[in-house]
């Protein structure tokens, strides 16, 4: 999949955020090593600690139906292309260390690309647990 495409479905997602409180609305695409593309986006809750971001929805519906592999994740959001934060950065690295992060404005308009790995350097992991 192109990253037009991934950033499109990211727009999309968008769409359907749930931000009244900051009314910073995010959507996310995370494309599987098999093709499959699963779309998340912020949830906020009166109990800010509650709130969930657009790219670990994406991530745990992924999860939550089988697939633990993935090659790219597209965020969109804001004036400029934003970047996911530390939580979200931690949850994607424990399934794809080396993840092509492109990041997006709102309108899908401009995009950077990167990699988790970049954004996230000397990140913990599964092998940190290791004796």
């Amino acid at each position: 999949m192109d990253e037009s495409r991934l950033v499109a479905a990211a727009v999309g997602a968008r769409g359907r955020a749930y931000a009244p409180y900051s009314e910073f609305a995010v959507g996310a695409a995370l494309l599987s090593k098999g093709g499959r593309v699963f779309t998340g986006c912020n949830v906020e809750n009166a109990s800010y600690g509650l709130t969930v971001c657009a790219e670990r929805v994406a991530l745990f519906k992924a999860v939550s139906e089988g697939v633990r592999e993935f090659e790219a994740i597209a965020v969109a959001c804001g004036d400029t292309p934003c970047s996911p934060c530390g939580a979200c950065r931690q949850a994607l690295r424990e399934f794809a260390p080396d993840l092509k992060v492109v990041l997006a404005d709102a309108e899908g308009r401009k995009w950077e690309t990167t990699t988790l790995s970049q954004l996230l350097p000397r990140a913990f992991g599964p092998s940190d647990l290791e004796d």
